[in-house]
């Protein structure tokens, strides 16, 4: 768990520092480090959504195409 919040801690930092640099405003860089990483958070549910429903898909479709074995 700590390497987890360290790591969202450096996520932070970086979209701070990111945005900062490039607009020279501490509130934008301050908005964007804190309203990013939730969107990330979002998308990533979504993504592993997706991509489950294709890896289900996939086997289902594998799985009806296998040969039937006779025991």
């Amino acid at each position: 768990m700590l390497k987890t919040l360290t790591f969202a801690l450096v996520h932070i930092l970086v979209a701070f520092t990111v945005v900062y640099l490039l607009t020279g405003n501490v509130l934008a860089g301050g908005v964007v480090a804190l309203i990013e990483p939730a969107c990330n958070t979002v998308a990533y549910h979504l993504h592993e959504k997706v991509w489950e429903a294709w890896r289900r898909r996939r086997w289902a479709v594998g799985y009806a195409q296998a040969p039937l074995r006779a025991y």
